[in-house]
């Protein structure tokens, strides 16, 4: 039996995207030369804010009383377990050496950029959770600076929540900026920040396209598109916590792809049925970007097997990845290509979204197929080192002068052949190229 779609997306991710390259190169060049003045410029235009942008201490202070204590605790909750895992992922990554000759030593440094820029929206929702998971994994990788950026509302500045979060996970300067001016500002170093060397945080088509344009001048996290998520349920699943599930992805964005695949029929109808109604109890703003994603972009896929159901799963490679099945255990050996994976109904993309502790700034668009989510590494280069003794280089240098030669690098050989001349004065060394 092939697939059958019950229900077909008529749309896709990229369906209908503005061409706001040029947009953004523009301001981006404008910001460049015109420094923190043009930046200032673009937020009283974009931000409709005038107010200070680099947040004092006093502002921080301030911003912090008005969250309730309730919400700082869960705040302090969700950081505490971002921070423990992103501390977990960082000890997987260590310091290394191996003798890989006889007196010639070769090795792995990890080192931490100096400089991060994480973008946390502020605009249609107040993403605390994406303030928690940017900051505190560059915290926990050792970043030396940390500049948490976000868009203030007019006349009112950051959310106080944001200041919060940003501040207790640990950003050095919090930057009451948004779009593709607090990118930049972040990049290029205005407002006496330094450069940025690394971009991570979601953000909306414009923010993504500067960190793409960016990219190479300053690391990213990744390209990102509307999110999306997938789940995957068999005759045992609860189709309602199924439907409530897919719906609650589906408020991210009027373009945020949401996909069930199943392989019992009267699951999926059941499903179908239920996602209208539930996408109607929602606030308006919520139930209009969740109508127009399950309307337009939604795809329910009924296969014949678990195994046909895996295999579309890794051709879709979804941001965010639900197992609702039985043998647990079967689907995580078999899946292979997600930007984070939820096992069994006790979970779901909402914790990871908000305070588990892994990120939920994670792969789109099929990209799960080549890469993971933010991670602490994601702020480390994982550099190499080698050394040697005079009589431990003598084979690595042979090997190097004839390798050199039958490529036509004379240069790289004659490197070799003065060292072998220098250490090993009167030896004749076989020096020319395999025949």
């Amino acid at each position: 039996m092939t697939r059958e779609y019950l229900k077909k997306a008529t749309l896709t991710a990229e369906s209908g995207a503005d061409d706001v390259q040029e947009t953004v190169q523009n301001i981006l060049s404008d910001i460049e030369k015109g420094g923190d003045i043009k930046a200032l410029e673009y937020a009283a235009k974009f931000d409709r804010y005038e107010g200070n942008v680099l947040l004092t201490q006093d502002e921080i202070d301030a911003a912090t009383a008005l969250v309730p204590e309730k919400l700082k605790a869960d705040i302090r909750f969700a950081h505490d377990n971002v921070r423990r895992f992103a501390e977990l992922q960082k000890s997987t990554v260590g310091d290394v050496e191996m003798e890989i000759q006889p007196g010639f030593h070769v090795g792995q440094k990890s080192i931490p950029v100096d400089a991060a820029g994480c973008y946390v929206p502020g605009g249609r929702y107040s993403h605390i959770a994406s303030a928690i998971m940017t900051v505190t994994t560059a915290k926990v990788a050792g970043c030396k600076h940390i500049t948490a950026c976000s868009p203030p509302r007019p006349d009112v500045g950051v959310a106080p929540a944001i200041v919060y979060a940003a501040h207790i996970c640990g950003a050095d300067n919090i930057l009451a900026m948004g779009g593709v001016q607090g990118v930049a500002a972040m990049t290029f170093g205005l407002f006496g920040l330094p450069e940025a060397n690394i971009l991570v945080g979601p953000g909306n088509q414009f923010v993504a396209e500067a960190k793409r344009i960016l990219f190479g001048r300053v690391g990213i996290d990744m390209i990102a598109g509307p999110t999306d998520s997938l789940i995957l349920a068999d005759k045992d699943a609860d189709a309602h916590i199924v439907a409530v599930d897919l719906v609650s992805q589906a408020e991210h964005g009027y373009n945020s792809p949401v996909w069930l695949i199943t392989d019992d029929r009267v699951l999926a109808e059941k499903v179908m049925a239920m996602v209208p109604d539930l996408i109607a109890e929602l606030p308006d703003l919520n139930r209009d970007n969740a109508f127009a994603a399950w309307r337009d972009y939604a795809e329910v896929i009924l296969c014949s097997d678990r195994e046909e159901m895996a295999a579309t799963s890794d051709e879709y490679a979804p941001e965010h990845l639900t197992v609702q099945a039985q043998d647990i255990d079967w689907w995580l050996d078999r899946l292979t290509s997600y930007g984070s994976l939820f096992l069994g109904e006790e979970t779901t993309v909402s914790y990871g979204d908000k305070a588990t502790g892994t990120n939920h700034v994670l792969p789109t668009s099929r990209a799960a197929n080549y890469t993971g989510g933010l991670s602490v590494h994601k702020y480390m280069k994982i550099v190499t080192w080698q050394r040697s003794t005079r009589e431990g280089s003598r084979d690595v240098a042979l090997a190097t002068a004839r390798i050199s030669r039958l490529e036509g690098m004379e240069g790289h050989a004659r490197s070799a052949d003065v060292r072998l001349a220098k250490y090993f004065p009167g030896e004749n060394f076989d020096l020319a190229p395999a025949s």
